[in-house]
């Protein structure tokens, strides 16, 4: 669900989480979760691991930024896009490039 169409208080499937379509929404039950709050306390860089190691592929990294925008989300901060993230991971990570 795009993020400015989240409800905090209508958490009843995956996809209404922010940046959760059908298709994200399929990996995490790949990854064995079902329901919103089962994302609380998860690390993001541990599921997209895990994600990998399940589907035999390693899947783009942009999925390490939606799994830390639901994370994010069920600790209590705000609904932000995926790309919101994506400096922190590269940071995180190790790989972000400064251009002169």
């Amino acid at each position: 669900m795009h993020p400015s169409k989240v409800d905090r208080n209508r958490l009843a499937r995956l996809t209404d989480l922010p940046n959760v379509g059908k298709a994200m929404a399929g990996d995490l039950r790949l990854l064995g979760i079902t329901e919103p709050e089962q994302l609380k306390g998860r690390c993001p860089f541990e599921l997209y691991r895990d994600l990998c190691r399940k589907t035999g592929v390693r899947h783009d990294p942009c999925v390490i930024d939606v799994f830390m925008s639901v994370t994010s989300f069920m600790e209590g901060f705000e609904a932000e896009p995926w790309w919101y993230f994506t400096v922190e991971r590269k940071r995180m990570l190790g790989t972000v490039r400064i251009r002169n």
